[in-house]
């Protein structure tokens, strides 16, 4: 294995679910050299590529497909707040979700409706009324558990706040 392969494996192992342009910008290689890279640690069993519609993610081998949804999730914001609000207080309705995450409701129900697909998030009916519950909470806190603090270091705010309160 050369010094390239190890410095984007170290990269894609402390980073687990980054993307390309990140793992262009963090190794400074271009664009065609990191394609040639990745395609050969991938081809080796080295890494594990996810490719998803207008996105391809990066994994070290041993994350679960479970742990690969989280690890989506948790990257972006908007479905790291929803869980996060969730995680906080089980059982929000689409309204309060809305208020704590203090995004549109379309945006809300874009993501939530991404995390429900996802199975990380599980609707339950109450008086009538829909509650978000996490279904994902066992690999959220193994996960955190695993990878706090530098899983989601640069794309973070806040995160550390949640991850002390579990």
């Amino acid at each position: 294995m050369t010094d390239r392969d190890s410095q984007i494996q170290q990269i894609i192992d402390t980073n687990p679910g980054i993307q390309f342009r990140e793992i262009m910008r963090s190794s400074g290689l271009k664009n065609g050299v990191l394609s040639h890279y990745l395609g050969k640690l991938e081809k080796n069993g080295i890494i594990k590529v996810v490719r998803g519609p207008r996105q391809t993610r990066f994994y070290p081998p041993y994350i679960t497909e479970d742990e690969s949804l989280v690890i989506k999730a948790l990257r972006k914001q908007t479905p790291r707040d929803i869980l996060f609000a969730i995680v906080k207080e089980d059982g929000l309705k689409f309204s309060q979700i809305v208020k704590e995450v203090k995004k549109s409701p379309s945006t809300v129900s874009l993501y939530l409706s991404q995390l429900v697909d996802d199975e990380l998030v599980e609707i339950k009916p109450v008086d009538l009324k829909k509650r978000y519950h996490i279904k994902a909470i066992d690999v959220i806190d193994k996960l955190v558990e695993d990878y706090r603090p530098g899983l989601l270091e640069k794309p973070t705010s806040g995160f550390e706040d949640i991850i002390n309160s579990f």
